[in-house]
């Protein structure tokens, strides 16, 4: 190792390592893939997923066509919304600032991968844990350099000390012209591009063009987005054609939508339960006392099997609690679904003696519990940096009104069973959060983002989830709507129109279910690397 090396990776102070970074020299890169091969061999990643790699894009058209590449990786950002997210502290600081990781404490929850916008992390296939560029912390520790620093045939890639005013690379990024990815996320990346095409930084401007002529197998994880047609049809944002590149799974699927959908049951039909006992039905033991907690009760346990059964490493499901990191809404949210369930359980314990009086002191704490058990995920998903559909400041009220729904609809279902008091309280609060959820979504849609915004929502009505969407759309909203006015209309409480309100209430539940898996899936839509 070169005194010029030993330099380059330590600062003045004491010699102790402070922030690293890389330059990568995309004007250099002959797109060789020694740094990817390199990477492999050092930490024995597997086949299929990578910790860097090179993308390759083509502008222009024959004969005034070039090729570019850029390195992707892991952007080791000072504000890393990868770290503020892991519920586990599996991803933390080192001393040097890099961003590195312990498999030892991951669990597996995917949530990093969503939070990152920048693509740059993997679940290990054969560890079951979330891995990326950890700069070869073991490397460096050592005055080593990372492994695809040493192999690059064109020094390319470069490390930077930006702790060093006299890092010879710390000088070249303030002489040159330089850029880093998604830029707007507000990250402050350590990784900067010298000469790489804008349209090679930001994926939503390069496409794969669907004629199988890329240099990997195209998979449905690959954006096929069709050329502008004679009509002028198509993404006129899209200003290269992608010739190589990874393809990265959807993270989060219907078992993050179903655990929407149970936990909305559960906060929803407490919330209506306490307002059984605000329009004075505190004695009624059944329909409010003991039936709505066990009804909680049993959807709280689906929600922490869907949670669980979602886990790389559900066997770690634990460690949310014993090494807990505050700042990610996943532990705040184990903390309020474990503070719910217990409130939910003291609740059936005073229904089960009939001690209604009891029952309206807990009615208005296990109210606010059920909003926070319903609504905690806007903020979980406001965590997801990477997703700009899931920033909404929509998200929180549609989240609370789908409770309502969910409550409503609960107990819609329950009255076919029993005698449920107050059902016309139970039909407008289904009818209300029902055309809640109808403007809401309209909002939604007629506002204009970020472009990730307006690509998302357009995979959401018109792309790959467009029938998950108009499903849920018809079934969840429409149906529910219609039917719950012929029932408000007609007044009283038949049998027929506790027939009809009970399936609007399943229809609702059902739509509901569709409507939330189109949103989760239209968010990781959008390409980030």
């Amino acid at each position: 190792m070169t005194a010029q090396l030993d330099d380059q990776l330590t600062t003045t102070n004491g010699g102790a390592m402070t922030r690293l970074g890389f330059l990568l020299d995309s004007d250099s890169c002959i797109g060789c893939h020694a740094c990817t091969i390199a990477c492999k061999s050092e930490h024995d990643v597997p086949l299929g997923v990578n910790r860097t790699w090179v993308k390759y894009i083509e502008t222009g058209k024959f004969p005034d066509a070039s090729r570019h590449f850029s390195v992707m990786r892991c952007n080791q950002c000072e504000d890393a919304p990868c770290m503020t997210i892991c519920p586990t502290n599996a991803l933390f600081r080192a001393d040097n600032g890099v961003v590195d990781f312990q498999d030892d404490n991951c669990i597996g929850c995917k949530s990093c991968m969503n939070a990152c916008p920048y693509d740059a992390l993997f679940i290990n296939p054969e560890t079951n844990t979330a891995q990326k560029c950890n700069f070869c912390n073991h490397r460096v520790e050592m005055n080593l350099e990372p492994s695809c620093v040493v192999v690059c045939p064109t020094e390319a890639i470069k490390v930077v000390d930006f702790d060093d005013p006299d890092n010879a690379n710390t000088k070249l990024i303030g002489r040159l012209d330089v850029a880093v990815r998604s830029p707007e996320q507000n990250t402050e990346p350590k990784v900067y591009y010298k000469g790489a095409d804008q349209a090679s930084l930001d994926p939503t401007r390069t496409k794969i063009k669907p004629d199988g002529m890329i240099w990997a197998d195209t998979t449905a994880n690959h954006r096929l987005t069709p050329e502008l047609d004679s009509h002028g049809h198509g993404d006129p944002g899209i200003v290269a054609r992608t010739a190589y590149t990874t393809a990265h799974k959807t993270t989060w699927d219907r078992m993050v939508s179903g655990y929407l959908v149970t936990k909305a049951i559960a906060g929803g039909i407490m919330m209506m339960a306490a307002l059984m006992i605000v329009l004075g039905h505190a004695d009624e033991q059944a329909a409010v006392g003991v039936v709505p907690p066990i009804v909680a009760g049993i959807m709280l346990a689906l929600t922490g099997g869907l949670l669980v059964g979602d886990l790389k490493q559900p066997k770690r499901f634990y460690y949310l609690l014993t090494k807990s990191n505050f700042d990610s809404w996943l532990v705040k949210g184990a903390y309020v679904l474990s503070a719910f369930a217990a409130l939910s359980a003291v609740w059936f314990l005073l229904g089960a003696a009939d001690a209604g009086d009891a029952l309206k002191i807990v009615a208005i704490p296990t109210a606010i519990l059920g909003a926070a058990t319903a609504g905690y995920t806007a903020f979980l998903f406001g965590q997801c940096e990477g997703r700009d559909l899931w920033q909404t400041p929509l998200l929180l009220p549609m989240l609370l009104a789908r409770a309502v729904i969910a409550g409503a609809s609960a107990y819609a279902i329950l009255d076919v069973f029993m005698d449920i008091p107050s059902h016309r309280a139970v039909w407008w609060a289904l009818l209300g959060g029902v055309l809640a959820i109808a403007f809401l979504s309209w909002v939604e849609l007629q506002s204009h983002g970020s472009r990730h915004v307006e690509m998302a929502i357009h995979d959401m009505t018109k792309g790959a989830q467009k029938e998950w969407f108009q499903l849920g759309i018809i079934l969840g909203v429409l149906l529910p709507a219609t039917a719950m006015i012929i029932v408000l209309t007609n007044g009283d409480a038949s049998s027929t129109n506790t027939g009809i309100a009970a399936f609007a209430g399943v229809l609702a539940l059902i739509g509901m279910f569709l409507s939330e898996t189109a949103f989760v899936r239209a968010g990781q839509s959008v390409p980030l690397s």
